[in-house]
Order: C-alpha cells, then sequence, then structure tokens
C-alpha cells in the first residue's frame, strides 16, 4: 500500500515539469517567419527609394558653354632663343706695330668707310715719302724734257728710255712708301658706330691685338642654333616672329639663312634671320624666335582644355539637341591653347567647353553661353 502512495507525487511532479522541445522548435519558426515578413517590407521599401533617385539622376540638367566649330588658319611654331648680333660688327687693327700718335675718333661716334680713327708714328716713312716726291719730280722733268727731244728725232733712244724707267720707277717707290706709311693708320672697314676703344696717346698698338670696334647697328640679324629633330621643318625663306623680351619689342621677318650641316658637338644647325631697322634693338640682346613651321589655311582647331582623353584616345563632347554626345578626335599639332583636330569634328558642332569634364555622354545640358 505504501509503494502506490510514492507513485502518486512522482506522476504529479512529472505533469507540472518543463514543456517539450516540440514547443520551442514551434516558436523560433514563428520568430523567424516574422523576420522573413520584416525582410521583404524593407526591401520593398528600399526598391521604391532607389528607383525615385535613378529618377532624379536622369532628370538633371548640367550647365555647360558651346563654341561654334568652324575651319580657321592654324598655324604651329618652333620657339628658339637666340642673340641679336650686327651684320657688319668689326674690329679694326693696325697692319704695323708703332707708337699712338693721335685718336681722332670716340666712343659712339658715327665713322664712315676708309676714315683714320687712330694714328700711328709713322714719321720716318714720311720723310722717305717726301724725299720720294722731289725725286719724281725730277724725274718727271727729266722724262718730259727727254721725250720732247726724242719725239724731235734729238737725242738717242737710250736716253728717252733711261729717263721713262726713272720717272716710272720713282713712281711706284713713292706709291710703295705710301702703302707703307698707311699700314701704321687704323682705319674703319665699314660704315658705323664706334662701338669700342681702349686706346691712349703714347700707347704702342699691335697687329691684331690693339684695335677699334666698329658695329654697323642699322643692319641687325638673329644668330641662332636650332636641334637637328627640326633640320626637315626650318628652311630659308620660312617666316618667323622675333621677340626681344629687354626691349619689349618685337618684328615679323624671314628665315635668310639655314645651315645644311649639322654641328657633331652640338646636334644642332645655325639659322640666321635678318632684323629691320629699330632703334630699340642692339647686339647681343637675348631674342625669341617663334619659326612657323606648318600651316594649315582651312583647319579645325578647338581649345586645349575642351578635349579629353581615355585608353581608347582623345574625345569632345558636342552639343545634340540639348544632350551630350561624345565624339571621338584625332589630334595634330598644338599651339597657343589650340589644337588641331584631324578627324572626329568637321565643323558646324556645337562643341561644349565649360562643363565638358562634368557630363557623360547622353547627359542633358542647358547652355548657359554660346560662342560663334
Amino acid at each position: 500500500m505504501k509503494k502506490i502512495l510514492y507513485i502518486a507525487p512522482l506522476l504529479l511532479l512529472a505533469a507540472c515539469g518543463p514543456k517539450p522541445a516540440a514547443n520551442n522548435k514551434e516558436q523560433a519558426k514563428a520568430e523567424l517567419e516574422k523576420l522573413k515578413k520584416q525582410q521583404t517590407e524593407l526591401n520593398e521599401k528600399i526598391a521604391k527609394l532607389q528607383a525615385q533617385i535613378g529618377a532624379g539622376d536622369s532628370s538633371k540638367v548640367t550647365d555647360v558653354s558651346t563654341l561654334a566649330v568652324k575651319s580657321q588658319s592654324f598655324t604651329n611654331y618652333v620657339q628658339i632663343q637666340g642673340s641679336i648680333d650686327a651684320q657688319d660688327n668689326v674690329t679694326a687693327y693696325p697692319q704695323a706695330a708703332g707708337t699712338i700718335t693721335a685718336i681722332n675718333v670716340k666712343v659712339g661716334q658715327h665713322v664712315g668707310r676708309g676714315q683714320v680713327l687712330a694714328q700711328l708714328d709713322n714719321s720716318v716713312l714720311r720723310q722717305q715719302i717726301a724725299q720720294g716726291e722731289a725725286q719724281l719730280s725730277l724725274a718727271a722733268t727729266v722724262y718730259q724734257r727727254q721725250k720732247a727731244l726724242w719725239d724731235q728725232k734729238i737725242g738717242t733712244e737710250v736716253q728717252y728710255l733711261q729717263a721713262k724707267s726713272n720717272y716710272e720707277a720713282g713712281q711706284k717707290q713713292l706709291a710703295a712708301a705710301k702703302e707703307q706709311a698707311a699700314m701704321y693708320t687704323i682705319k674703319s672697314p665699314i660704315n658705323g658706330t664706334v662701338d669700342q676703344m681702349d686706346l691712349k696717346l703714347g700707347q704702342v698698338a699691335q697687329p691684331g691685338q690693339t684695335g677699334i670696334r666698329i658695329v654697323n647697328a642699322d643692319n641687325l640679324k638673329v644668330k641662332a642654333n636650332v636641334p637637328e629633330s627640326y633640320s626637315g621643318r626650318i628652311n630659308a625663306g620660312d617666316k618667323v616672329k622675333v621677340l626681344v623680351p629687354d626691349a619689349a619689342d618685337s618684328v615679323m621677318a624671314t628665315v635668310t639663312f639655314a645651315a645644311k650641316v649639322i654641328d657633331p658637338a652640338s646636334r644642332s644647325f645655325a639659322i640666321e634671320v635678318k632684323l629691320p631697322g629699330r632703334k630699340t634693338l642692339r647686339p647681343n640682346m637675348t631674342a625669341v624666335l617663334k619659326i612657323a613651321d606648318y600651316n594649315a589655311p582651312k583647319a579645325i582647331a578647338i581649345p586645349v582644355n575642351a578635349i579629353q582623353r581615355s585608353e581608347n584616345g582623345s574625345f569632345v563632347f558636342v552639343d545634340q539637341n540639348a544632350t551630350a554626345k561624345r565624339v571621338a578626335v584625332t589630334l595634330g599639332a598644338t599651339y597657343g591653347g589650340l589644337t588641331e583636330v584631324k578627324t572626329g569634328l568637321n565643323g558646324g558642332e556645337q562643341l561644349i567647353t565649360m562643363g565638358a569634364s562634368e557630363v557623360e555622354d547622353g547627359d542633358k545640358i542647358k547652355v548657359i553661353q554660346a560662342v560663334n
């Protein structure tokens, strides 16, 4: 009877214990379904918002400026630095050594060709010249008288020929003495201006060492060395713009000389450009040469800042019915902020300039400034 009493409490405890595991699974499933429903609702909201954002982008309009593409003259220049030199820039020297006895000019003075600039001591030669002139005068008198007698068949032929020979020999000796005396002078070989002279009275002048520099500033030229890479592009007769920064001046000129030989040391060739007369230009001034090496009278040239580049090449954007259209282009030379377009543009297009980097192919645009 006691055993039955013990079993009843055990059954009561079992009935009041924890719920089976099957009930826990049911709760988890219900919770999962609830979360999935929430996820679906969130995905739908996200999709709606993305659609709204996409619609907003498609309606975006970018403000741009355009430029009418048209054919024009395009010139490419090669820029080289040179220096101004005088076409006639020489130093006059004496031909014989001697003491300077007279200086007839000063720096800055204009002189003529053949003018005596300075005199060296040639007193001995001048005495010889005076003596030769006296002897020549006597020889001339004897010759004239002997000739007159010979014309009258008086005297011998030998006497006549001897008088003639003495006279002619005297002329030659006197001329030689005068030429020798002229070697003791410093004469200007050109018309020009005395540019440099460091002579003093009593100074001993030496041939090739003591001289006076004469410059013809009215006949100037620019000399420059051009890299050999331009040897096939620069020739005599090419137009060139000469800029002289120190004189704040510029002139249009022509290449008057282009060497055919490349200097092996500098790998360059020499050119010269003759300049028109200018009071502002002086020898040894720095000059910048802009030589036109290429010219296209009817070219398509556009601003450099309108061109964009990618891995596939260069391209631009044009306005096509208020829409940005991407156009691939082939480019040529660039100068002065313009680039020649070889292919891609034919003229008449409205090129997008300002704002070109902010648009993509197919974007809507609004032209706020159009340049024809």
